[in-house]
């Protein structure tokens, strides 16, 4: 299994993955169709089908454009608000494309019909991945939407969480910098935090994306997972833990917040390049 990390858009993440005996490729959260056809030729792989993690414009705004340029071309999810939806997944469901077998994973909260994606392969050394979306991303979750910090809890840490540690973690964001800056603020004594923070710096220096991370490496510094530590307690002044939950979101809502917002012309630049507004036209 070859996974190919396509920046797209501001800062989203798309993916093909890659089955390397049969050439068959599988794309998560198609937002910039060309872009992806550009890497399908280059790899020389038959993309036969889409996996949306959720209806969102910026992950599934190009199953359309995609599903028009290949006939045949499967589209799955769990929300029929998706975008060129062919079938809608469930739960616990198993897909197969040639060696790679994909378990389906509900993960609501930052929508109610948010799917992850778990990936593995029989008899293979290398680890297994799941494609997060916004339910999970390098040391911080989606903003919660659509659900309860109940559902939200059970999402991240009892289904997210319980994944082997070696597990492979593509979210749908580069938002690693201020989610790490965030984490250094929930818990400021926390090594692991300071480590990732000084990483992340150079990487975003570098123009280069963050991800993966591992399951492992977010239990000791995402503090959306550690809702049962003692410093996140501390911090948000509860320990029920849909109550940390709820902390965390609002406080990390804030602290967005409290950063410097793009200015009108700039976010009007960016709706017109991602496609939102169109110029007017001359009278």
């Amino acid at each position: 299994m070859k996974v190919k990390v396509i920046p797209v858009l501001e800062d989203n993440y798309m993916y093909l993955v890659i089955e390397e005996h049969t050439r068959e490729a599988v794309a998560v959260d198609v937002a910039v169709p060309k872009r992806l056809l550009e890497i399908v030729g280059r790899e020389g792989v038959s993309l036969t089908t889409v996996l949306t993690t959720h209806h969102h414009w910026d992950h599934a705004r190009g199953n359309t454009e995609l599903a028009r340029l290949l006939p045949g071309l499967v589209v799955l999810g769990a929300d029929e608000r998706i975008c060129a939806l062919t079938r809608r997944l469930v739960h616990g469901e198993e897909l197969r494309f040639g060696a790679i077998h994909v378990r389906c994973l509900l993960t609501p909260g930052h929508t109610s019909g948010h799917m992850s994606y778990f990936l593995w392969e029989d008899e293979c050394l290398d680890p297994p991945a799941v494609f997060s979306g916004d339910a999970l991303s390098v040391a911080g979750c989606g903003s919660r939407l659509e659900t309860t910090a109940q559902q939200m809890y059970h999402s991240l840490v009892e289904t997210l969480g319980t994944l082997p540690p070696e597990t492979k973690v593509f979210c749908g964001h580069e938002h690693t910098l201020g989610n790490l800056e965030f984490a250094q603020k929930v818990e400021p004594c926390n090594n692991h935090v300071k480590a990732k923070l000084s990483w992340a710096k150079k990487r975003d220096e570098d123009d280069v994306p963050t991800v993966p991370s591992t399951l492992g490496e977010e239990l000791l510094y995402n503090p959306f997972l550690r809702v049962a530590e003692e410093p996140v307690h501390k911090f948000t002044g509860k320990v029920a833990p849909a109550e940390v939950l709820e902390v965390l979101c609002r406080e990390r809502a804030s602290f967005e917040r409290a950063a410097e917002p793009l200015q009108p012309q700039a976010q009007a630049l960016l709706a017109l390049q991602w496609g939102l507004l169109s110029m007017p036209r001359p009278k």
